[in-house]
């Protein structure tokens, strides 16, 4: 059975990250698509696990060897999603998630009309710049350029097939988890994997 694709996408600091990792820790058969980065590496961040890291020389080339569903210019880095890797992966049955913005959601879309989407919001914009201050990943002119950016990024959130509002972690995360889950469950992707179980049932 081939795996589903899904767009998880939220403003800096909602919990999109830490939402995808958590339910990656429960599931042996999904993955995180593991996207190409100008930007340089945070402390324990590795490369080729986290991201790639590659230079603007480097980027702009797989740009032209059109290596990627989508990328954009994010905080002034690039940022891109390989495509030989998601398809390598969702041919192995393996449920594969895109941490991008909205703006590549929008590409995606272009190319993978099929592909699931997931928004997530968080419950305030007050507890969103408090997860910001919290991280300590960033510096105040950073984190209020996130801030300023988040309302432009949310207001995105009706181009996407479902909607979660990260209040309670656990609670969210396993909304999450169902929502993959139930896809799998869909009439393509059980036929594909119990043909042979459907023939024998509906045989004369």
């Amino acid at each position: 059975m081939k795996g589903n694709l899904f767009i998880v996408s939220s403003p800096s600091g909602a919990g999109k990250s830490s939402l995808i990792k958590a339910l990656l820790e429960k599931h042996a058969d999904m993955k995180v698509s593991v996207s190409h980065t100008t930007r340089a590496p945070r402390p324990g961040e590795n490369n080729a696990e986290h991201y790639h890291f590659v230079d603007v020389d480097q980027f702009k080339s797989l740009i032209e060897q059109e290596e990627f569903y989508e990328w954009a210019e994010v905080f002034g880095n690039y940022y891109g999603t390989s495509k030989s890797a998601i398809q390598s992966q969702l041919e192995q049955g393996i449920d594969v998630f895109l941490d991008i913005d909205w703006q590549g959601a929008q590409q995606m879309r272009k190319l993978v009309p099929d592909v699931l989407s997931i928004f997530i919001l968080p419950p305030s914009k007050a507890e969103l710049e408090r997860r910001l201050n919290t991280r300590g990943q960033d510096s105040a002119e950073v984190i209020k350029g996130r801030m300023e950016k988040a309302q432009s990024e949310m207001s995105h959130f009706n181009e996407y097939d479902y909607l979660l509002i990260n209040d309670d972690f656990e609670q969210t995360l396993t909304q999450f988890e169902q929502i993959v889950l139930a896809n799998r469950q869909l009439l393509a992707n059980q036929q594909s994997k119990f043909q042979n179980l459907i023939d024998e049932l509906l045989a004369n």
